[in-house]
């Protein structure tokens, strides 16, 4: 498997925000969405041993795949394997090609209506940006697409002034459409020094983020 990277944080996003889990970003996808902030190309080959003796070095056993898109490299031997070992195994996709049956979590975010799944653990969709389709494809979604859980998640654009709008509209449109739940990149928030602190010290994440907003 061409892996981007793998490392041991908080989730940040949805429905496991604040979970200690280690995370195994996979190269490669098949989408070129402006807003992303990974490069899909470089990355180094492993053997499912290899990247299972990086995993066993932290102590979660509740494991975020994502990429890129996963469901590219992603086989049901390999999610075997991890669960085997214990680990919960989700899965961040873009929902355009499927996913081992075995997975235990899928986190769906579409960015077109074009996706193979009638059914998902938990919808994540990004809020605001032009290539993601609009109200038409939320619209889409909440009807087409069975989920436990409905995330919009607004858009950093990397421009302030821009991402306060996009959040007070995506707050609106929650308003007015309670199925969707409000999910934020807490981990771009709170900054990633005070989650190596939380990591190192164990101290309760609420009251981090508390001493955080108030300071």
């Amino acid at each position: 498997m061409k892996v981007k990277e793998i490392f041991y944080s908080l989730q940040g996003e949805g429905r496991f925000t604040g979970t200690a889990a280690v995370f195994l970003r996979l190269s490669g996808c098949n989408l070129k969405c402006p807003f992303c902030d990974t490069d899909h190309f470089d990355g180094t080959f492993m053997s499912h041993e290899d990247i299972m003796d990086e995993l066993v070095k932290y102590p979660s056993r509740h494991l975020v795949i994502t990429g890129g898109e996963p469901s590219l490299q992603l086989e049901p031997g390999f999610i075997d394997m991890l669960h085997e070992y214990g680990y919960f195994v989700q899965v961040e996709t873009n929902g355009t090609h499927p996913l081992p049956q075995n997975v235990d979590w899928i986190t769906c975010s579409p960015k077109s209506k074009n996706i193979v799944y009638d059914r998902v653990n938990e919808l994540k969709v990004v809020f605001g940006s032009d290539a993601v389709g609009g109200n038409s494809l939320l619209e889409h979604l909440s009807i087409s697409v069975e989920a436990e859980e409905y995330y919009l998640q607004p858009c950093d654009t990397g421009d302030k002034a821009v991402n306060v709008e996009i959040l007070g509209r995506c707050v609106e449109y929650i308003k007015d459409n309670p199925v969707w739940r409000l999910s934020l990149q807490t981990h771009k928030l709170i900054g990633y020094t005070l989650i190596l602190l939380i990591l190192e010290t164990g101290i309760d994440v609420t009251i981090l983020i508390c001493f955080f907003i108030v300071s």
